[in-house]
């Protein structure tokens, strides 16, 4: 791993150039420092050669590097969650590419700005069984903002500078509106390596060509991008329509809601904040010191029955993880006729139930600030004091729960609880982001939670962590089940080869709990052999394998100390919660029909 040593961003190799392949790298490493890249993740290949070597010599940029492609991306995806900003990631070509798919495929509907780039093979040599050849153009399909294959290599000053805005153009549009990922394809002939080829370079090509071979002191070609906002009737109309005694701001999963501007609405308008833990706004003093309540039992007492359901709700970010959440709105819709505001930056439909009446084009942040100086708290004060005893009342019974029996839920609480100020905390799907919506209680600490809720798989969930924590300096928490655990061990390389420590939590109820939510669980057979599929496996070898401290628990003040001492200690552990997955979900449930209980009185 090569990292930055403080030098400028400008040319690491300088003219001449010793064959038209590394004059080609030169520029594309050239033109994405210039454009604001600072790292990079690479996977070992032939074919990327001249690519791998103008980023390990460029002195601007840091060069991650992964042995399996798959982890290289979710790496890059997860850096790309806690910056803002693309981590390109470069694989050589052939089957290497397709294992970026998934990483692919979660940035496009998680809306993570991501650049990959694939060496290929001389299109010549398509289609005509050359070995490592495979047809890697649009790839993606319609998982990528744009595709782009630059063209082959030659020390032509017009293609060069295509090149430079192509590049310029791919860094500009993976952090468009919505950002996403970018594919850029990047055919190269042999020789790779930056080997003298007499003539390939033509002497004095620099001074001939400044613009093509050294670029501009700046990005090439500077992209400025405007945040979409609401004329001023729009802004007024929406303004009348939360003058409601009943409104509710509803914030989904997002890494870009400002919690300020959230707050400033909420307090303007006098509606309660039902925050996702991955929203940015459960966490942290903006929100928790203001006179609002910032709920986040919602998905424990808001299938009660005696719920009144909201005159307005405006929806920010993306859909809820909560099925409660999202079923209570719903119904809304349906029995009271409440207005719903889906407001989405890209003009884009993110309200699966289809029950939402307006969508609002606009950045969610501007919305917000917008409409502080044109709305008043009209929020009754009953109403938000329903939430927030509601909030009290639900915290207590969840504490008593705890202290009653440690169950799978209980380690969300914990770790969410006893996360440093300030942490980034990566939360796997399936079952371990659902008990963080349900028990992880709203704080005043400076925690980023992050998870990969766009396509919602467990594949890459260690390497997306690890990336997140490669870029701060932050304490860095991964909280997984046991499958997420074992479907990325090859992430786990990343602890050494890229300098990341991590306290790595995994919840380990020996298969896929989660389907014990659905109504086969009822069917034996096929339910354990085919849904759950125990696997038996144990993980503490993986430890000596990956070079970390390996603690086993399964009591919660065995894991609170385990878990508290990882969080004060140098280095990674990985602390193993060990549960019985029918007696985990059997509790989980009991304390739901508890709250159910309380709410109907």
């Amino acid at each position: 791993m090569s990292r930055d040593d403080g030098s400028d961003h400008g040319s690491p190799r300088g003219p001449p150039w010793p064959n038209r392949n590394t004059l080609w790298g030169h520029v594309i490493a050239d033109e994405f420092a210039k454009a604001g890249v600072s790292a990079v993740c690479i996977a070992p290949g032939s074919r990327s050669t001249p690519l791998t070597v103008a980023f390990a010599d460029h002195p601007g940029i840091e060069v991650f590097s992964h042995l399996d492609e798959r982890s290289a991306a979710f790496f890059a995806l997860g850096r790309a969650k806690r910056t803002g900003d693309p981590t390109p990631v470069l694989s050589t070509s052939g089957t290497a590419t397709a294992n970026f798919h998934p990483a692919v495929v979660e940035a496009n509907q998680a809306r993570v700005p991501l650049v990959v780039l694939t060496a290929d093979r001389p299109p010549e040599l398509r289609e005509s069984g050359a070995n490592q050849t495979v047809d890697q153009t649009e790839l993606y399909g319609g998982a990528v903002r744009w595709y782009h294959e630059l063209p082959e290599p030659e020390a032509d000053g017009r293609k060069l500078r295509s090149v430079r805005v192509a590049v310029a153009r791919a860094f500009a549009t993976s952090r468009g509106t919505p950002p996403g990922p970018v594919h850029l394809n990047v055919p190269f002939e042999k020789p790779l390596e930056p080997v003298s080829v007499p003539g390939d370079v033509p002497e004095g090509f620099e001074r001939d060509e400044p613009l093509a071979a050294t670029g501009r002191d700046r990005p090439f070609v500077g992209v400025e991008t405007g945040r979409p906002a609401l004329d001023d009737g729009s802004l007024e109309r929406v303004a009348d329509a939360l003058a409601a005694e009943r409104g509710l701001v509803v914030a989904g999963p997002s890494t870009t809601l400002d919690a300020g501007a959230v707050a400033d609405l909420a307090a303007a308008t006098g509606f309660p904040v039902l925050a996702d833990p991955l929203s940015g706004l459960r966490f942290g003093a903006r929100l928790t010191d203001r006179d609002i309540p910032i709920c986040g039992g919602y998905d424990s007492y808001l299938d009660a029955p005696n719920w009144p359901a909201p005159e307005v709700v405006v929806r920010l970010g993306a859909s809820p993880t909560s099925k409660v959440l999202r079923g209570f709105l719903r119904e809304a819709v349906r029995g009271s006729g409440t207005r719903q505001f889906v407001v989405d930056p890209a003009g884009e439909w993110r309200e699966a139930t289809f029950t939402a009446d307006h969508l609002l084009v606009t950045d969610p942040n501007r919305l917000a600030r917008d409409l502080v100086p044109l709305v008043e708290a009209t929020g009754s004060e009953r109403w938000r004091e329903r939430f927030a005893t509601a909030e009290r009342e639900y915290w207590t019974l969840a504490d008593a729960a705890h202290d009653e029996q440690f169950f799978e839920g209980t380690v969300l609480r914990d770790v969410l609880a006893d996360a440093p100020d300030p942490a980034t905390v990566f939360v796997s799907n399936s079952m371990t982001v659902r008990d963080a919506d349900r028990f992880a209680e709203p704080r005043a600490a400076d925690l980023t939670v992050l998870g990969n809720r766009g396509a919602s798989g467990i594949d890459g969930i260690v390497s997306s962590a690890l990336g997140a924590g490669s870029a701060t300096d932050d304490p860095l928490v991964c909280v997984l089940g046991d499958l997420a655990y074992y479907h990325d061990m090859n992430g786990l390389l990343a602890l050494s080869r890229c300098g990341v420590d991590a306290t790595v939590v995994v919840v380990n109820n020996d298969g896929g709990g989660i389907f014990r939510m659905l109504p086969i669980a009822d069917f034996e057979p096929p339910f354990t052999d085919q849904f759950r599929t125990p696997h038996g496996l144990d993980f503490a070898p993986t430890a000596d394998l990956y070079g970390f401290e390996f603690v086993r628990t399964d009591d919660r003040a065995g894991f609170r100390d385990v878990y508290r001492a990882s969080l004060a200690s140098s280095g990674t552990q990985v602390v193993e919660a060990r549960f019985d997955p029918e007696d985990s979900h059997r509790f989980r449930e009991t304390v739901h029909d508890r709250v159910r209980d309380i709410f109907e009185e």
